[in-house]
């Protein structure tokens, strides 16, 4: 076991709300710590996310102190012990001391407990098994330490009775060393994901999807998702054929154009290649209904862009709108394997901030003093006028709009006789 003053001058733990909360849970023979991704992150050097704190305290006293000093108490999983404490608008996980009694994934039977170490060895990985207390000594029962300063994500104990415990944690084993890890992956917890990869068929959709997207927005999702894929893991995730290739082709197209890591278009890029995928992929994760549009979106031809030049890319801007336009030039981009610094496919995907699309000028109205009556038949004649108002490199002089109006009605007319 390693207890040293590693963190005794970090700023997020000396002050605001996790001073506050660790000064409330440490007294009257209570013993309160900082555990998990924090502690992790903040020896890694890189930004906090939530703060999560285990407490010797039952949820119970938890819940008496946090009123006594005025604190919002919500009671988030209390039946699994644990309380939220929102100060200042954050919130803060305040857990019990934990031993399991019966493992069976989600639904493991826990007792709350006193011991440090028995509430570290039931964690996942080494580098979540950290604890700090209020004056920065961080406490290592499982060789986190060691695994953290080598970014190296390692099961705590034997991999496959961790993963047998709960099946989700193979995708959490590739998720975490995609974000915190370096190299390879753990040989012995990798071996131990391809023998377990029969028990992801019976996790839940939304559980999936949770850690699938998270990791494709890792810094090391290219590297995680081949090992995946090579390891058979990703296939049955998917429902179809996985391309390695392009996700880590649209990765490094964002990266060059400066754009944000994007989960819906690596996902696109990993599995999509036809409106099929996109619509199997959306029923297997039980996608929202905005990522599944989007999904759909790039997978509907994408494959044209190969041949456009800026003219008809500006009449499917028009179409598409800015973001549905640039997702399906990058997965174009990004499936045709091509340069990444080329810089044609860079103007294409530019074209949103070079160009904005006019509305259509011609209304209603307009084909009204026209002699055509209202109902489907003016529907109709505004869809054609705007399909050779787009054909025309969308003129806006009177004239030009008049031809093309004037040409619409007589066209609709001919129809209606027809």
């Amino acid at each position: 076991m390693s207890a040293e003053p590693l963190l005794a001058d970090a700023p997020w733990l000396i002050s605001g709300g996790t001073a506050r909360v660790l000064s409330l849970l440490n007294a009257n023979g209570e013993e309160a710590r900082v555990v998990g991704g924090a502690v992790r992150n903040a020896l890694l050097d890189l930004p906090q996310g939530d703060i999560d704190i285990a407490t010797t305290a039952l949820p119970e006293e938890v819940v008496r102190r946090a009123r006594s000093a005025g604190i919002k108490s919500v009671p988030t999983g209390i039946e699994h012990g644990t309380i939220t404490l929102v100060i200042d608008g954050a919130p803060y996980e305040v857990t019990t001391l934990r031993e399991d009694t019966e493992t069976f994934g989600r639904k493991a039977k826990v007792a709350f407990g006193r011991d440090w170490v028995r509430d570290a060895e039931r964690r996942d990985f080494t580098m979540n098994g950290l604890s700090v207390d209020a004056q920065g000594v961080v406490y290592d029962y499982v060789g986190g330490l060691a695994d953290a300063a080598a970014r190296r994500v390692r099961f705590i104990g034997d991999p496959d009775r961790r993963i047998a415990e709960d099946y989700l944690r193979i995708l959490r084993f590739f998720r975490i060393h995609a974000a915190f890890g370096a190299g390879d992956p753990d040989r012995d917890g990798y071996l131990a994901c391809i023998r377990g990869r029969a028990g992801l068929s019976g996790l839940s959709a939304e559980r999936v999807r949770m850690e699938m997207l998270k990791l494709l927005v890792a810094a090391g999702a290219s590297a995680a998702a081949l090992a995946m894929a090579d390891g058979g893991l990703l296939q049955s995730l998917t429902g179809g054929v996985v391309y390695a290739g392009p996700l880590s082709g649209m990765i490094a197209i964002e990266r060059e154009l400066g754009l944000p890591a994007s989960s819906t278009r690596r996902l696109a890029a990993l599995a999509v290649a036809v409106t099929e995928d996109a619509r199997r992929l959306a029923a297997r994760l039980r996608l929202s209904n905005v990522e599944a549009k989007a999904l759909d979106s790039m997978g509907h031809r994408w494959w044209r862009f190969a041949t456009r030049d800026e003219a008809t890319a500006r009449r499917l801007l028009y179409r598409l709108g800015a973001e549905r336009y640039q997702d399906r030039v990058l997965l174009a981009w990004a499936r045709g394997g091509g340069d990444v610094t080329s810089a044609r496919w860079r103007e294409l995907a530019e074209l949103p901030q070079r160009w904005t699309a006019p509305k259509f000028p011609l209304k209603a109205a307009d084909f009204i003093a026209r002699g055509m009556a209202e109902g489907p038949a003016l529907g109709r004649v505004l869809t054609l006028a705007e399909d050779a108002w787009l054909a025309a490199d969308f003129p806006l002089d009177e004239g030009a709009l008049a031809s093309i109006a004037d040409q619409a009605a007589a066209r609709a007319s001919r129809d209606q006789k027809t």
